[in-house]
């Protein structure tokens, strides 16, 4: 008998294998749909499989989406030919793990790229030195830590665990850098009152929706103001790059904010197609992705108006955020997530390289520094690409990269 698999959409229930030894049978909660080209090797069902142990135990994880179980098992195979299944599924498993952990070891690079700020304004603080801070521009800050928030709740959903610890992190780190600014009166008050509820808010609602503790309309109010306010801010901020070379207006984001109310409204009222609603859905990831997108739009800009303050730049702080967002690309590209993928290369290529080429331009850093980033960040593309294209069985690594644009 030929080995055959369920195609996913003929599968009335997921069945989704959870250990070794049990099974979790039924609808999965907040998971994403396995990529269409994976092709999941055989594993037959035994019998005397313990359902109920494993039902109690809880739902499956997101990782555990790739390891859809056969439904037919094989009266007789090669031993060859299992075999070679067998290797076929364990380094797919071993790249699966190991692109996790690259994930949550851009933690390191990210602490340690806030942590200086934060020391340097305590010592401010301390010393009385309160105009120092009047530096760090608290409207910057606090879209970076709206974007953090629309993240975090989208790998929350994703379940991606080791990236949700990123964006947690992401999120602490810049509001205790908003409350020092607040502190030395750099930030008005009743901003950073509304900010430290949204940011409450915020952190307990994904956390209690990560743990399935979470009313579902709860969870989609919270996601409908993300997006509203990801979508006003988005416009909002990238208008205020170029002044004074434009007017200094709210009409942008005042904009933006009545069509994401209107979307908003018109997608929960059922007014607008699966495919609008859809797209409605998945724009507060996106304006995060674009907002984030946009920091080394706006610092490059800063550089060609102001080439004096190039050397104001640390080029250690740059080479770590390449380095925090080169960490996320292999997970991002083998879970298939075009949206995760563009924002971390965006800033890795942009963000973190484009200011060390600034920087070795304007020879504030060394040949050697700068093309020894440059070599290791290309050897770390390349190593991605081949190794994704591996486990998943392609002979080229441009398949993959068609696969996640494709969506297929």
């Amino acid at each position: 008998m030929a080995k055959s698999l369920v195609p996913l959409d003929k599968v009335p229930t997921q069945l989704y294998r959870y250990t070794n030894r049990s099974i979790f049978i039924g609808r999965s909660h907040n998971l994403e749909p396995l990529p269409r080209h994976y092709k999941c090797p055989e594993q037959p069902l035994h019998a005397g499989i313990n359902i109920k142990k494993s039902f109690f135990m809880g739902p499956p994880t997101f990782r555990d989406s790739h390891r859809l179980v056969s439904a037919l098992e094989s009266d007789a195979s090669q031993p060859t030919q299992q075999g070679s299944e067998n290797m076929k599924r364990e380094k797919f498993e071993q790249w699966d793990s190991l692109s996790a952990k690259f994930a949550g070891a851009s933690n390191l690079p990210f602490l340690l790229l806030q942590l200086p700020q934060i020391i340097l304004n305590a010592r401010n603080l301390l010393a009385g030195n309160n105009m120092a801070l009047f530096a760090v521009p608290w409207l910057g800050m606090f879209t970076g830590l709206l974007g953090n928030l629309s993240l975090l709740s989208y790998f929350i959903k994703k379940r991606e665990t080791e990236v949700v610890v990123v964006q947690t992190l992401g999120v602490v780190s810049i509001f205790i850098v908003i409350t020092q600014l607040a502190m030395a009166g750099a930030m008005p008050l009743p901003q950073y009152v509304a900010t430290s509820i949204v940011v409450f808010l915020g952190l307990v609602l994904n956390f209690m929706n990560y743990f399935y503790l979470l009313n579902p309309a709860i969870w989609r109010l919270w996601e409908d103001f993300i997006t509203i306010a990801g979508l006003s801010a988005l416009p909002q901020v990238m208008w205020s790059t170029f002044i004074p070379y434009v007017p200094n207006s709210i009409l942008p984001g005042l904009t933006a904010f009545i069509i994401a109310v209107l979307a908003v409204v018109t997608a929960r009222m059922g007014k607008l197609s699966d495919r609008a609603t859809k797209i409605v859905g998945s724009l507060s990831g996106w304006t995060a992705t674009l907002l984030f997108m946009w920091m080394p739009v706006a610092q490059t800009w800063t550089n060609l108006l102001n080439p004096d303050n190039i050397k104001g730049l640390s080029a250690i702080s740059m080479l770590l955020a390449m380095i925090g967002n080169g960490l996320m690309i292999p997970r991002a590209l083998f879970t298939r997530d075009l949206m995760w993928f563009t924002g971390s290369s965006w800033a890795c290529v942009f963000y973190g390289w484009g200011n060390l080429l600034c920087l070795y331009c304007f020879k504030c850093i060394g040949k050697e520094f700068f093309w020894s980033a440059t070599a290791g960040f290309v050897a770390w593309i390349g190593i991605t690409l081949w190794r994704d294209a591996e486990v998943y069985g392609h002979s080229s690594p441009l398949t993959s990269l068609k696969e996640l644009v494709s969506g297929h």
